[in-house]
């Protein structure tokens, strides 16, 4: 099987293996493709490998017949069409659950840069606050503790529910809204509402949904006025959840308190993104997902998918009702 990866730096900047996937076949990798290197380097391959390269109606039609198999570097896949990979008989696979740990954590990071203020603190004793403060200690800004407080979870599945259980470690009360129903398992004090309730009832609002019709746009100037003014705000799921301009807006305008973002619109940041210049705002470069641990979990996984395909028995096909295995 000849195997390409076109876009494989990320996954693996050589703090890892290949080796894995060298064992199932003739395997290439490069670290970036642009748009118009991906037919020339992946003609003929049986197997493609990608994470953000594109693959287009078209372009899966200029691969075919070689091309069978498509394996996401990645828990998303609106990079494949992946409509026109079932009419083409391609199966593609992508990476479920393998970051739910590490996109928990990127979340308090977050919540705890806006309660407990840590940089701010930390640059003013390197600039020399401490050292000619009278008291012992010192504040530059209100701080906050997390219990009691309430955090509404958009989303619901694993990354979803491993933040409701960490908040509830730290005492908070839970807010979810997921448009179909959860089991709630082990959580005591998740409490399902509607998205308006959520909204209006939280002191943190974070996004865990995946990017649909239906949640595109979802976090914009509607939604932003229901929030509470002390509201805080985090997106580590896909940027075009959020209207930017109008979160930019409400956080220039002070509508909320501030906002904790890994993820945008546009990838890598447009240097006109609104947000990169609003108030209050930290953004990260998508790196909820790069802790080294996470990623080798993601390429163990990814030599698993391309195993299991190879001996007849796919597993995780994002579209398995679409295709005939």
């Amino acid at each position: 099987m000849k195997i390409v990866n076109l876009d494989g730096v990320t996954t693996n900047p050589g703090d890892l293996s290949w080796d894995g996937m060298k064992k199932l076949g003739d395997f290439t990798v490069y670290d970036r493709t642009s748009p118009d290197q991906i037919i020339e380097r992946a003609k003929g391959a049986n197997a493609l490998i990608i994470n953000k390269t594109i693959l287009t109606k078209e372009i899966l039609e200029q691969l075919k017949p070689e091309l069978e198999y498509v394996g996401l570097q990645s828990t998303g896949y609106n990079v494949v069409d992946c409509e026109s990979a079932k009419k083409l008989g391609i199966t593609v696979c992508n990476i479920p659950s393998y970051s739910t740990n590490a996109v928990a954590q990127l979340v308090f990071s977050f919540i705890l840069q806006f309660t407990n203020k840590v940089s701010l603190h930390s640059e003013a004793v390197h600039n020399g606050e401490w050292c000619s403060c009278p008291d012992f200690c010192f504040w530059k800004a209100p701080l906050a503790e997390l219990a009691g407080k309430t955090i509404g979870i958009i989303g619901f599945g694993a990354i979803g529910q491993k933040v409701a259980k960490l908040a509830e470690a730290f005492d908070m009360n839970v807010l979810a809204y997921a448009p179909r129903p959860k089991d709630k398992g082990e959580l005591k004090t998740v409490k399902f509402v509607t998205l308006d309730e959520l909204l209006k009832e939280s002191d943190i609002i974070t996004c865990h949904c995946p990017l649909t019709n239906e949640t595109k746009g979802m976090i914009n100037e509607e939604t932003i006025t229901k929030m509470k003014k002390s509201a805080i705000f985090i997106n580590t799921s896909r940027g075009p959840v959020v209207d930017e301009k109008a979160l930019a807006n409400a956080l220039n305008n002070e509508m909320i308190q501030g906002a904790g973002l890994d993820v945008l619109s546009v990838e890598p940041a447009d240097k006109d993104n609104p947000l990169l210049n609003a108030k209050n705002c930290y953004i990260t470069p998508h790196i909820a997902w790069a802790a080294k641990e996470t990623r080798e979990r993601l390429l163990g996984i990814l030599e698993d998918n391309l195993k299991a395909y190879i001996d007849g028995h796919a597993q995780n096909v994002v579209n398995l009702s679409l295709i005939h295995i």
